[in-house]
């Protein structure tokens, strides 16, 4: 890699994804260097343009998964625009898509297919419920993930119902587990010359960051139940108001932070308390470990609690909305990354999750209308004669990104 090369230049994507999870790896492969190419319905485009929040008619959540990425406007249900894709996936190296199972195949695009005459290809297929097993043909989104997969079982208070998200926090998981997979693919591509087929089911990456509740029922029969902010595993650990009505988290999660928990409350005694003095212990007497937390927490405005707890080394943190993240020093340096040439006007989102040595990362400048890159790939790229292009597009095959046939050339 020569400085500040993206690990995944020279990538070309085709994406076949729309709303948020093929959408989410399809941006975590742009955020490293792939150049991705979104097919969209050319009269509604990806569903995701519709949803709410929205500002000036841009919507929020589409301009922060398909920043940088270009838009071809094709009618995926008419055999010509499967042609042109056809034409497109077989100039890729992946092809992200999350129709429901069998819908490629029935098109016949299906990996099988496509693979005959490029071996190489790596298709990423998000679905609800996987390409393969009882469900494989129900559709899913995300509360259904979160539901089926027991996570929102866990979520919340006992007293009040299980709860899912308020964010598609499933689609964003399974997003970045198919990039994981497509890279994966993209590497052993490198060494054997051959392609993969990655099936992605929405539940399964957030089944697995339930963490234990599976393992724990098949091994001693116990359903794991919602706890809050307690964790059912450590204590203390929570959320707690300070006295300025501020809130802040404490996660003692091991021995060492809660000994030091202890002295920083000025509370050395519990160190020999019979009722604090081990995990178990504190586990045991969670409620009264907890009381006395919560009542030194209120006892002090949040700033001055935070800088004693990160004096004694006490893991800790304010608990921040929006506006506290967008103004915080050190999300800014490392974190949050502006999206420029939009009506939304100065804004600023997260950027890639993760840093790479010699890569400062992309630049996000403007979010694609419908089918505005028809003709730059199409005709430029792809090839395709001009005049065959506008009989498409007055066919309603492919968006019209152009004014005259003229004006292709």
């Amino acid at each position: 890699m020569t400085s500040n090369q993206a690990p995944l230049t020279g990538v070309r994507v085709v994406e076949l994804g729309s709303m948020y999870a093929a959408p989410t790896a399809g941006r975590m492969l742009r955020d490293f260097g792939a150049d991705v190419v979104k097919i969209e319905d050319p009269t509604s485009g990806d569903f995701a343009r519709q949803w709410q929040p929205a500002h000036e008619g841009l919507a929020i959540g589409f301009s922060r998964l398909n920043s940088g990425k270009r838009s071809v406007g094709i009618d995926m249900r008419r055999p010509e625009g499967r042609e042109v894709a056809r034409r497109l996936i077989d100039g890729a190296d992946v092809v992200i898509e999350n129709f429901r199972p069998g819908r490629m195949e029935a098109w016949g695009l299906g990996y099988r297919e496509l693979s005959k005459d490029h071996p190489g290809l790596v298709m990423t297929r998000v679905s609800g419920f996987g390409q393969s097993g009882p469900y494989s043909e129900r559709p899913g989104f995300g509360t259904v993930a979160e539901t089926a997969s027991g996570y929102a079982f866990l979520n919340g208070w006992p007293d009040t119902p299980p709860t899912a998200p308020p964010f598609g926090f499933a689609d964003s998981i399974a997003g970045i587990s198919a990039a994981f997979g497509t890279t994966m693919a993209l590497y052993r591509r490198s060494v054997t010359g051959v392609g993969a087929e990655v099936d992605v089911a929405l539940y399964e990456p957030l089944m697995f960051i339930l963490g234990d509740a599976v393992l724990n029922y098949t091994a001693t029969g116990e359903i794991m139940q919602r706890h809050g902010n307690a964790s059912g595993a450590a204590s203390p650990r929570g959320i707690y108001q300070a006295a300025d009505g501020g809130w802040l988290s404490i996660a003692a999660s091991n021995q060492s932070i809660a000994l030091r928990l202890f002295d920083a409350m000025g509370r050395p005694d519990l160190r020999d308390d019979e009722r604090y003095a081990t995990n178990a212990a504190r586990m045991a007497n969670n409620e009264s470990m907890q009381q006395i937390v919560i009542d030194w927490v209120r006892s002090h405005p949040r700033d001055e609690a935070l800088t004693i707890l990160d004096k004694h080394e006490v893991v800790a943190a304010a608990v921040n909305d929006a506006k506290d993240v967008s103004e915080d020093p050190h999300f800014s340096e490392r974190t949050l990354v502006e999206l420029a040439g939009t009506v939304l006007g100065p804004a600023v989102m997260p950027g890639p999750i993760l840093h790479v040595d010699g890569y400062d990362g992309p630049r996000y400048d403007g979010v694609p209308a419908v089918g505005e890159h028809t003709r730059e790939v199409l005709v430029g790229e792809l090839g395709l004669d001009p005049d065959h292009v506008e009989r498409l597009e007055s066919d309603g095959v492919v968006t019209r990104s152009w004014s005259s046939p003229e004006e292709l050339r």
